[in-house]
């Protein structure tokens, strides 16, 4: 499993502004932008009110974010699905991220209801690049093939300043 950071008072806050809501079932921080702020969050499997929750490694970020979305705009994901079908390794390398992914969870908690169901549409597909990329993110590279596939189409889109001190400074 990944290391996760226990998340700070001003972590939660961080995330409530990245996600224009309060953060829900936090684990702690699975990864850091280059800025030192939160990017990808780790999630309980069963949020404080009783719901399942498959997604583990929640991508934060508000910039890689964008640039996912971007992508997902492109069709990336159904070219990337439509490489699964055709390709036997990358399919064998996919089906272990979400192995992977199962893992993690499981590290967390017991969750029958989402029991094999991992996130971002693996084992088969790609449904959401945003999971991918969280997990990319947060397990490091070489775990999620598509995963790191997609960073390396969005290049370096996270500055070493926080994105706060970017508005003060062109307030300037």
């Amino acid at each position: 499993m990944p290391s996760i950071e226990p998340a700070t008072d001003a972590d939660v806050a961080t995330l409530e502004e990245q996600l224009g809501r309060p953060p829900r079932g936090i684990v702690g921080i699975a990864y850091r932008c280059p800025s030192g702020e939160p990017g990808v969050v780790a999630t309980l499997p069963r949020l404080p009110d009783g719901t399942p929750f498959p997604t583990t490694y929640y991508l934060t970020c508000p910039r890689i974010v964008a640039a996912v979305s971007t992508l997902e705009s492109q069709g990336v994901m159904a070219a990337m699905t439509e490489r699964l079908e055709q390709d036997a390794d990358l399919a064998a390398r996919h089906r272990a991220a979400h192995e992977a992914y199962l893992t993690d969870r499981a590290a967390l908690g017991d969750v029958p209801e989402i029991s094999g169901i991992s996130a971002g549409g693996m084992p088969t597909r790609v449904k959401c690049l945003h999971v991918l990329v969280g997990h990319a993110l947060a397990a490091g590279p070489g775990v999620n093939p598509l995963g790191d596939e997609a960073l390396a189409l969005i290049g370096d889109t996270c500055p070493a300043v926080p994105p706060a001190r970017d508005r003060e400074e062109e307030a300037r």
